[in-house]
């Protein structure tokens, strides 16, 4: 799930072809048609943008601008405006909207404003969530969690390596967050999602005139960062011409806006994030070897989800706290047939597929208690297992013993039956893998 919308539009037609295109694109989409109908929504859920027509019929909807700002304050509000009312929506905008967009509007206009403005809500609360991702007991995240402690206080150079998802800049505010920089700006900036001829200016910003719609001097994120930290986000997919321009500024500390003439210094400490191997990367001619050696002074590996076991239910148990408190929404728990299925699952997306799987499933679950079946219909999947023979056990340590040696099996066979290893990644010593690997009488392949 993309995010949470409400479309409050007084005309039905309206309402529902843009609730069913913004559900095939991947929203929670509900809808309003009038000030008191908003209201009552506004009060029991949250949502992450707000589609607010002007027009309704029991009163002015830039009314509910305030409302919505004060029961979901960080909410991003686009307001629809039809022809004539661009004046409305531009003092709206000066009260707190994020945009406005005109009727008629195009669809592609539509995506892109919603999108953006879901991403600004789900970058301000990622800067001020918990450190949802660093939760967890087990032995590669206590070890992960003793690397950021005794890194933070030095200023070398960071890569953060890992799957998508493994929460690696949750990783970089946390090390900025700990070091002698934390009352400094942390300033990131995400490299594969701005096209080439964007990334330069966000990077060095420019002055006026640069190019044709630059209308003002902009400050870029290497300025900005001065004093504090610059986190390159997937900079595996940065221009070899950006790459080349970044390794003179790691050099020299200077560089010079776009269109522009004057030096500008920029002292910060460098953090980037890959999860791409970018010594693969050097050798097909897409990364600079050289800024790879001055980025990778101090390497972060950072653990996938299926390597952490029981952080899973500790980060599934958490989230559903999170969420239900945020979506209004009574206080729910997890059988133990739930939780068997959660640890069985492989969760390839890792931290942030559990999260926005136990995000919708709060959204959509209206009991308090959520069941094994619960956790089937909304995965939709079967696992390989005969896990129905589980379920069946007549008690629960019958039940634990099963998912047990299911869960051996399936983790023997996932690392090619090395056993070392699997007893790193479940965190359980080699004689006690041995021992079980007896009890249960499971057959070592190769072996």
């Amino acid at each position: 799930m993309k995010g949470a919308l409400l479309v409050i539009d007084d005309e039905k037609n309206i309402r529902e072809t843009l609730a069913k295109l913004l559900e095939e694109e991947g929203y929670y989409v509900k809808t309003a048609e009038s000030i008191e109908s908003s209201k009552k929504l506004i009060q029991s859920e949250y949502f992450h943008a707000v589609l607010l027509d002007i027009w309704l019929p029991d009163g002015d909807g830039l009314s509910l601008l305030s409302y919505i700002k004060t029961y979901l304050p960080d909410t991003s509000v686009i307001i629809i405006t039809g022809h004539g009312k661009v004046e409305h929506a531009v003092k709206a905008i000066k009260e707190g909207a994020y945009d406005f967009l005109e009727k008629p509007f195009s669809m592609e206009r539509l995506f892109l404003t919603v999108d953006r403005a879901v991403q600004e809500v789900l970058r301000k609360r990622a800067t001020k969530s918990e450190e949802d991702e660093l939760i967890g007991s087990s032995k590669p995240m206590m070890e992960l969690k003793q690397i950021i402690e005794k890194i933070a206080k030095t200023n070398i150079n960071v890569l953060l390596i890992g799957e998508s998802g493994t929460g690696k800049e949750l990783v970089a505010r946390k090390i900025h967050e700990l070091s002698e920089r934390s009352q400094a700006p942390f300033v990131d900036i995400n490299c594969a999602s701005l096209p080439e001829d964007l990334i330069e200016a966000e990077l060095f910003g420019y002055e006026k005139g640069a190019f044709t719609s630059a209308f003002a001097r902009k400050q870029g994120k290497l300025e900005l960062a001065h004093g504090g930290t610059l986190f390159l986000d997937e900079i595996g997919d940065m221009s070899l011409k950006a790459q080349a321009k970044l390794l003179r500024v790691l050099e020299t500390k200077k560089f010079t806006r776009l269109g522009g003439t004057q030096t500008v210094y920029s002292e910060f400490r460098l953090i980037c994030a890959s999860n791409k191997d970018l010594r693969k990367e050097i050798k097909k001619g897409n990364f600079r070897e050289d800024l790879y050696y001055r980025i990778s002074a101090f390497i972060i590996s950072l653990p996938p989800l299926r390597e952490r076991g029981e952080d899973i239910i500790l980060l599934a148990e958490h989230f559903l706290d999170k969420f239900s408190k945020e979506y209004k929404k009574p206080k729910k728990h997890l059988t133990e047939e739930a939780k068997a299925l959660l640890m069985a699952y492989p969760w390839k997306g890792n931290v942030r597929e559990l999260k926005n799987f136990i995000e919708r499933l709060v959204i959509l679950h209206t009991g308090e208690e959520i069941k094994a079946q619960d956790i089937k219909n909304l995965l939709g999947f079967l696992p390989a297992e005969n896990y129905d023979a589980l379920f069946e056990q007549k008690d629960l340590k019958t039940a634990k013993q099963e998912f047990e040696k299911l869960f051996l099996k399936r983790k023997l066979k996932e690392y090619n039956y090395d056993l070392k290893k699997v007893s790193q990644v479940i965190n359980l010593d080699l004689s006690n893998l041995y021992r079980k690997i007896k009890q249960y009488n499971i057959q070592i392949e190769g072996g």
